[in-house]
């Protein structure tokens, strides 16, 4: 792998560091955020840890095989970030990607104009597969990797570490020599403008703020009653659901999200959607109401607006829904939607002790949708 050591594309340049980048690269390593999510960052970090980049951190990337840019403004030629690829393996034409963007050049484009164009030289000089790895939580990153073309391949298991000496897992983006220009396709598209409504109830994604409601929700008896297995999620389970949320929909694992009230505002329940068969277009609905809003049609309501938006934006072929045999509730909230019964598989879900459940199954087709 042959790299320039200038990459002007995308509106960015990339070039070596000089001493002047100094304040930048405090700036940008000693924010909470950089602070946060990348590993091995001195913290505090100070002018001694920046000037040892530039003289021998960067340099030594190079001489590793991989490469070290410093981002920056081609008007100005002021450092805006870096970018860089490490981790090389030769044999297999493969590298690892990594950037990140000083606090005042965020929301701008300018890590995935630096991440296109480091790419994109990296194929041009040999690379096969580039990737990308980000952690769960940080889903700007993930929009990075989606905006640069990287494709959602998988978690890797305890791969990243913590500074209390914790491991966590990371999510791996990858973007191929032949993969198509442009954006990566997603699964689960945005909402427009963040949400769904049809002026009584509105859907948004799920946020780590909604943990507190989720919790008190999906405890409740009869709320546990029609999961499989009928057992209540710790708070610490929500907590995490609600801190995965956007993460969850950006890797098209699932969408996860909140019931409102439009004339209030309040909070009244939640829905979600997963695939069940991306290849057949095929996923699953399942909702759940407090109980000072339900008898009004809201859950109706709801699958009606995930519906439409499942088979519009999403592209989703076939909406299926599985009810315990006996929730009457929920078997005429789907029908009133324009789902059909389907049939009864016994014993499908998973009980308490031992035990198995029966799924009463339910399937819309678009035409069907009320």
């Amino acid at each position: 792998m042959s790299l320039r050591q200038v990459v002007e594309a995308y509106g960015v340049r990339l070039r070596p560091f000089r001493a002047e980048d100094t304040a930048d690269i405090v700036d940008g390593l000693a924010d909470p955020v950089s602070q946060r999510f990348m590993t091995g960052v001195p913290a505090p970090y100070t002018e001694v840890d920046a000037r040892w980049w530039i003289e021998a951190g960067a340099p030594a990337a190079w001489t590793g095989g991989g490469a070290a840019y410093a981002i920056a403004d081609p008007a100005t030629d002021r450092l805006l970030g870096t970018v860089g690829l490490s981790n090389p393996v030769p044999a297999r034409g493969q590298a690892e990607i990594g950037y990140w963007v000083c606090p005042a050049a965020r929301g701008r484009g300018v890590a995935t104009a630096a991440t296109r164009a480091l790419a994109e030289h990296a194929f041009g000089s040999g690379t096969a597969r580039l990737e990308l790895l980000t952690h769960p939580e940080n889903t700007p990153s993930q929009r990075v990797a989606l905006a640069a073309g990287f494709r959602y391949e998988g978690s890797r298991r305890s791969a990243g570490s913590a500074r209390d000496g914790g491991r966590h897992d990371l999510l791996a983006w990858v973007r191929l020599v032949d993969d198509p220009p442009g954006p990566a396709a997603r699964l689960l598209p945005d909402l427009p403008d963040g949400v769904l409504t049809d002026q009584v109830v509105a859907l948004r994604r799920l946020a780590p703020g909604d943990a507190e409601l989720m919790h008190r929700l999906h405890s409740r008896p009869e709320v546990v009653a029609n999961q499989a297995p009928p057992v209540p999620p710790t708070r610490e389970a929500i907590e995490r659901r609600c801190r995965m949320a956007e993460s969850g929909w950006l890797t098209g694992e699932i969408a996860r999200l909140l019931i409102t009230d439009v004339a209030s505002g309040q909070p009244a329940g939640s829905c979600g959607l997963s695939y069940t068969d991306v290849a057949g277009g095929e996923a699953s609905i399942g909702y759940a109401l407090l109980p000072d809003w339900r008898g009004r049609g809201y859950a109706t309501r709801a699958v009606r607006l995930l519906a439409a938006w499942a088979f519009g934006a999403a592209g989703i072929a076939r909406l299926a829904a599985g009810t315990v045999p006996d929730n009457s509730a929920s078997h005429r909230v789907l029908e009133r939607a324009g789902f059909h019964r389907e049939g009864l598989q016994r014993g499908r879900l998973p009980g308490l002790e031992g035990t198995r459940l029966d799924d009463l199954t339910f399937a819309l087709l678009p035409g069907d949708l009320r």
